[in-house]
């Protein structure tokens, strides 16, 4: 019995869907299966009851599912103990973004933050994390982030206090000499047809959607022609002539040589709004550093809001 198997029963108790829980953890359902099942080998006992429609708690497992969340949140309490112990060894601040805004927001942000800085206090060392949302966040609970820039969840943590940004505008990535290069801006119209790299829905929901939603909201059906995960690998397939894409601005600064991007003109003000930008950190918790990282992200906001 271990922390991540406990995280698995309790994700799947909430959701009571193992497709679910598994998206909400970013592993795989056979993955999330296994380790429920190491558990439940190790408790003796069978903590869910699965059919091939339903999953629901035993009586075991609604018995102990009070005392798994407390015990994992005192491991999470001991294990930010523990990286605040370190960090007042060091002054460390460490961020995590998602792959446009560690492209766009934290370069700028981190010029700002080092140019207020004065005196015996600019010694400071900055880690940065690029990673997808679902992996950032659990970060922010355990302690090993201290800020981090993603796009909101539709069911937020609590625990996590979320500061909405802005929202990223979208372009479209497509090779250098495709016809539709020389455009000065591209209708979703003007895309129909045209093979679409789109990310995968489960790990990048709203990239997912904004392709989807724009061709829903004009009436008209995108051509899908390949899935890819990252927004370095959708803009590397786009060089390879493989497909266009509809992609936030800030992946532009990825530098991919055969690439260029065309704005997206907009028929309604609620096309701009499908790529939200949050600030996200653990409600409650004191820290200096990232207050004045804060300070600096408020104070620029609406430069950095232009630039998205």
């Amino acid at each position: 019995m271990d922390l991540i198997q406990l995280r698995c029963f309790v994700a799947v108790a909430e959701e009571l869907h193992f497709g679910k829980a598994a998206r909400r953890l970013d592993m795989l359902p056979s993955a999330l299966g296994r380790q429920i099942r190491l558990l439940e080998a190790s408790a003796g006992m069978p903590l869910l009851l699965r059919t091939t429609r339903n999953v629901a708690l035993s009586p075991d497992g609604a018995a102990l599912l009070d005392e798994v969340r407390a015990l994992l949140a005192q491991a999470e309490a001991l294990e930010r103990r523990f990286h605040e112990r370190g960090r007042r060894q060091a002054r460390v601040l460490r961020i995590g973004a998602i792959d446009t805004a560690a492209a766009g927001l934290v370069p700028d942000l981190l010029h700002d933050f080092r140019k207020r800085r004065t005196g015996p206090r600019t010694e400071v060392t900055v880690q940065i994390v690029e990673d997808k949302t679902a992996r950032l966040l659990p970060r922010l609970l355990s302690g090993r982030l201290d800020l981090a820039f993603v796009r909101p969840p539709e069911r937020p943590d609590k625990r996590i206090e979320f500061l909405k940004l802005f929202h990223e505008t979208p372009v479209v990535a497509l090779p250098s000499r495709h016809r539709l290069a020389r455009r000065s801006r591209l209708t979703v119209a003007a895309l129909v047809g045209e093979p679409l790299i789109v990310p995968d829905r489960s790990s990048r929901p709203h990239s997912h959607d904004l392709t989807m939603k724009l061709f829903e909201r004009a009436g008209l059906k995108p051509t899908i022609s390949q899935v890819a995960e990252e927004k370095q690998t959708i803009v590397n397939l786009v060089a390879a002539k493989l497909g266009l894409a509809i992609v936030p601005r800030w992946a532009s600064r990825f530098a991919v040589s055969g690439v260029c991007f065309v704005p997206l003109a907009r028929e309604t003000a609620e096309d701009l709004k499908l790529l939200p930008l949050a600030a996200a950190w653990l409600r409650g918790s004191r820290d200096p550093l990232r207050d004045e990282m804060l300070a600096v992200l408020r104070l620029h906001l609406q430069r950095y809001a232009r630039k998205a």
